[in-house]
C-alpha cells in the first residue's frame, strides 16, 4: 500500500490546499467550528463554495463566527447549530434535525489536558468528548454520509496519541490515578482507531475515514495548561523541537483530507503536515509519525464494540 504524499507541507495553509477546489452543492459539518483551527477549517471549506454547518456548543459564538466567515468568503451558506458532544440527547437532536445528504464530517472539536472531570454517565471527559461524542455523531449521520456514495470523515487526532494506547482495562481512570495527558493521549489514539475500524465497516458504503495531526498551534485548546508554558511555546520554548503553526496552517491537513481529489477512496490512514505519516515503533520518542497501536485493527474493532456498549448505557435519572 503506497504511502500518500502531496506537494504540501508544514507551512501550507488551509486556503492554499483549498485553492481551485469547487465543492458547490456539497454539504459539510465541522464540529468545534467556532474556535481555533475549526474556524480556519470552516473558512477554507466555505471558500470552496460548500454548504458549511458549524456544530458548536456555544451557539452565540458559532453564529458570530458563521457571519464572519460569510463576510470574508462571500458564501452565505454557512450556519451554526448547537451540539454538545458530552450530551447524548444533544447529539441525537442534532442528528434528527439533519436532513438530506452529508458529504464531509470533520470531527474537529476537542478538549485537552483537562482536570479530572466526569460526564453524568461517569465517563472521563476527554474520552467522552474527543472520541465517544464524535463516534455517536458519526453513527447517527451514517445514512446521510452514504447518500452520496463518497462520504468522507476527517478525524482530528494529535501527536499526543503517542502518549498512550487505549487502556481497555481502565478507560475512564476508575482504578488508576488520573493523569491529564495520558487521558488526552488515549482519546487521540481512539480517534485514529475509529478511522481504522470505520474503514473496515463502512468501505462498502462508499465512506472513507482518515485521521490527522494538525500540528502544534496555540489556541483556546490550551486553556487548561500553565499559561507560562503556553507563553513559552509561543516563543519556541519547550516544544520538544516541534515548530509551531498558525491556525491557518494547522487547518491545512484537515482541509486536504476533506477536499483533495487525490484522496478519493483513501481510508484508514493517519496524516501530518499534509502527507501520510510514517509508522513508528511503540517506543518511538520523536516528534513525527504514528504509533503502531493506533493503527492496530484488533484494537480498532475492540474499541468500536466497547464504544457501542457505552452508548447503550441508560442515561442517569435526574433526581
Amino acid at each position: 500500500m503506497a504511502v500518500i504524499s502531496t506537494e504540501y507541507g508544514h507551512d501550507t495553509t488551509a486556503a492554499e490546499v483549498a485553492r481551485d477546489i469547487d465543492l458547490s452543492g456539497r454539504r459539510i459539518i465541522v464540529t468545534g467550528g467556532a474556535s481555533g483551527i475549526g474556524v480556519e477549517t470552516a473558512r477554507a471549506l466555505a471558500g470552496t463554495g460548500a454548504d458549511v454547518t458549524l456544530a458548536v456548543r456555544d451557539l452565540a459564538a458559532g453564529e458570530r463566527t458563521a457571519g464572519e466567515i460569510t463576510e470574508s468568503t462571500g458564501n452565505s451558506d454557512v450556519r451554526a447549530e448547537h451540539l454538545d458532544l458530552t450530551d447524548r440527547a444533544s447529539i441525537a437532536a442534532f442528528v434528527a434535525a439533519w436532513t438530506g445528504p452529508l458529504h464531509v464530517l470533520v470531527n474537529n472539536a476537542g478538549v485537552m489536558a483537562s482536570p479530572e472531570t466526569r460526564t453524568p454517565e461517569g465517563w472521563e471527559l476527554q474520552f467522552a468528548t474527543n472520541h465517544l461524542g464524535h463516534f455517536a455523531l458519526a453513527l447517527g449521520l451514517h445514512d446521510a454520509l452514504v447518500a452520496d456514495s463518497a462520504g468522507r470523515i476527517v478525524a482530528v487526532s494529535s501527536a499526543a496519541h503517542r502518549r498512550s494506547p487505549v487502556v481497555f482495562e481502565d478507560i475512564h481512570f476508575e482504578r488508576r490515578a488520573y493523569e491529564p495527558w495520558l487521558a488526552y493521549g488515549q482519546s487521540k489514539t481512539a480517534n485514529v482507531l475509529f478511522a481504522v475500524e470505520a474503514t473496515r465497516r463502512w468501505a462498502a458504503d462508499g465512506i472513507t475515514a482518515n485521521a490527522l495531526m494538525p500540528g502544534g498551534i496555540v489556541t483556546n485548546l490550551q486553556r487548561y495548561m500553565d499559561p507560562a508554558v503556553v507563553a513559552g511555546w509561543s516563543k519556541g520554548e519547550g516544544t520538544g523541537g516541534m515548530e509551531l503553526k498558525t491556525p491557518e496552517q494547522g487547518a491545512a491537513t484537515s482541509v486536504l483530507l476533506a477536499t483533495s481529489p487525490a484522496l478519493a477512496g483513501v481510508s484508514g490512514r493517519y496524516f501530518e503536515d499534509c502527507n501520510e505519516a510514517p509508522l513508528v515503533a511503540n517506543d518511538f520518542e520523536g516528534s513525527t509519525g504514528v504509533r503502531a497501536y493506533a493503527l492496530d485493527p484488533e484494537a480498532a474493532e475492540r474499541l468500536w464494540d466497547v464504544s457501542l456498549r457505552m452508548l447503550e448505557t441508560p442515561l442517569p435519572q435526574s433526581r
